[in-house]
């Protein structure tokens, strides 16, 4: 059976997205189909069999566009085309066709905040004088002297302003090779409105926009509290770089665009945390939907959750939007790493898995995430992250969470390449955790994933967009799906405790007489 809002491929008349299970496929390091090392294109058509056997409904695909590859395809050089190293426009209208004949939707990484520095625009900038038409596509200032125009840090580290050769300085919230573009400027809206029109009209779903609390910059560049740089989403302290009204206008225009497109839709990346701050990007001239970050920033413990799962639901609630529900993508610790790696670490990841499953609304799912994969301890000698250089080798970035997938065999690279090395190296324990062996296991942890994404998809108990919450012990909770009734429990404790009343229809762990073990969840009905 096919819930409310969900629709069959092509059906103009739904938000098909409501509902979505959402695969992120970093392309980099999903599969490889010609043997240099690095994920591509064909690789994730050769793999779409895979997907649909997961029960995704659709798929993010990071930047695969032109590009030096400064920040793994995060610096655009060409919005429209396809760098050769992930393949050609023709592979991506190929794996677009296939994508759609598995009933799988594509959607797309949107890069507007930013361009690399080997864009067109950018060489034209660096030739051009002070103040021309050139340089205003950018954000270039005069600073004081020998200082730059303020006093931003760039999400990197360091200084968020390179100088260059005439005195001006141009702005970079990120890596020096990734210049701000000016929002200001109109020629900026209208290439990115030539962008979206270019990919949707070759038919795809939709798209990531990230850093979607950037782009606009306020008036005067005002200095930031630089105590800013070290919090996430949060407003405790001034910082002008992000969240400023303006960006509002931006997505306005953008989901202008969109709305000529029937069943295209847009997610963004958005850092904020302040409930009604971020409502208002999901107001109904703006975004589809709000990536909601605040399971990835909260620890395995019952209370903070059962906190972040409610804040998350009046948000959505506030905006009219559906809520969205992530555990880790390529910018942030796996979950298995972050609730204490090993099996500690494997077995509360699995509960999450649960209890995000049985959320309303919509679900992202990091490819490797299913497979239970840990962060990697990776050499010095094969970090390729910005992060890890601008910070002068203190950070060692988030290459630790985007190391190739495993498919199948005992060595690396586990069938993901014919190459011996791949661009990052994988672990020879991964043999454990590859597709080919999790398959034959039914209690592996991507058997878990298919089975709740088919009870996801399939079981009227899943219905309803509210929750009402138990009683539980200290340590644990239980809440129910109002109009389905389905019940999940959660226990974060160092205790068993009693299930909820119920059948149990999955568990992350096995159950013993009636009583829910510490680091596990189920569902009930």
């Amino acid at each position: 059976m096919r819930r409310t809002g969900e629709s069959e491929q092509g059906d103009p008349d739904t938000e098909w997205w409501h509902g979505a299970v959402f695969y992120q496929v970093y392309v980099r390091s999903f599969a490889d189909s010609n043997g240099d090392g690095v994920g591509d294109l064909e690789g994730i058509r050769a793999r779409l069999g895979y997907l649909e056997l997961l029960g995704v409904d659709a798929l993010w695909l990071t930047p695969f566009f032109r590009s030096p590859m400064a920040d793994h395809g995060y610096d655009v050089a060409d919005p429209r085309d396809v760098d050769p190293l992930f393949g050609d426009l023709e592979a991506f209208d190929r794996l677009v066709a296939d994508a759609h004949q598995h009933g799988i939707r594509v959607t797309i990484d949107l890069v507007p905040n930013h361009t690399s520095d080997q864009h067109a625009w950018f060489g034209e900038a660096l030739r051009a004088a002070p103040y021309s038409p050139e340089r205003d596509r950018y954000v270039f200032r005069d600073g004081h002297g020998d200082e730059p125009p303020n006093n931003w840090l760039s999400v990197f580290g360091g200084p968020a302003w390179t100088r260059v050769p005439d005195g001006q300085w141009y702005l970079h919230l990120f890596d020096p090779k990734q210049p701000d573009l000016n929002w200001a400027n109109g020629e900026v809206h209208e290439d990115l409105e030539r962008t979206l029109r270019f990919w949707l009209d070759r038919g795809v779903d939709g798209f990531r926009i990230d850093v979607a609390h950037g782009m606009a910059k306020p008036d005067g560049l005002p200095d930031m509290d630089q105590r800013a740089a070290s919090v996430i989403g949060h407003h405790e302290y001034f910082d002008p770089r992000f969240d400023d009204d303006g960006v509002h206008d931006i997505h306005r225009m953008i989901r202008k665009v969109l709305d000529g497109y029937p069943n295209a839709m847009t997610v963004g990346e958005i850092w904020v945390t302040d409930n009604e701050r971020l409502a208002k990007y999901l107001r109904p001239d703006e975004l589809h939907l709000g990536f909601n970050f605040r399971l990835v920033l909260t620890g395995f413990d019952a209370a903070q959750v059962r906190t972040a799962i409610e804040e998350s639901l009046t948000t959505a609630a506030a905006a009219g939007a559906p809520p969205t529900w992530t555990l880790s993508n390529h910018d942030v610790w796996r979950e298995v790493s972050r609730y204490g790696d090993g099996p500690v670490g494997t077995a509360r990841a699995r509960a999450m898995a649960l209890v995000e499953l049985a959320l309303p609304g919509v679900v992202f799912v990091y490819n490797g995430e299913e497979l239970g994969l840990p962060n990697v301890d990776l050499p010095d000698w094969a970090l390729q992250d910005p992060k890890w250089t601008r910070s002068g080798h203190t950070d060692r970035g988030r290459d630790l969470c985007r190391v190739p997938l495993p498919w199948e065999g005992d060595e690396p690279p586990f069938g993901f390449s014919t190459a011996e090395r791949t661009w990052l190296p994988m672990p020879a324990e991964w043999s454990e955790l590859t597709v080919e062996r999790q398959l034959e296991d039914a209690d592996s942890t991507l058997s878990l994933y298919r089975q709740a994404l088919e009870l996801r998809k399939t079981h009227e108990a899943f219905a309803g967009d509210a929750l009402e919450w138990y009683g539980a012990p200290d340590g644990c909770f239980a809440y129910r799906r109002k109009g389905g009734g389905l019940i999940c429990a959660l226990n974060t404790s160092a205790a068993p405790v009693p299930l909820p009343p119920g059948e149990v229809l999955l568990s992350s762990g096995p159950l013993a007489d009636g009583y829910l073990p510490p680091d596990t969840a189920a569902w009930l009905v």
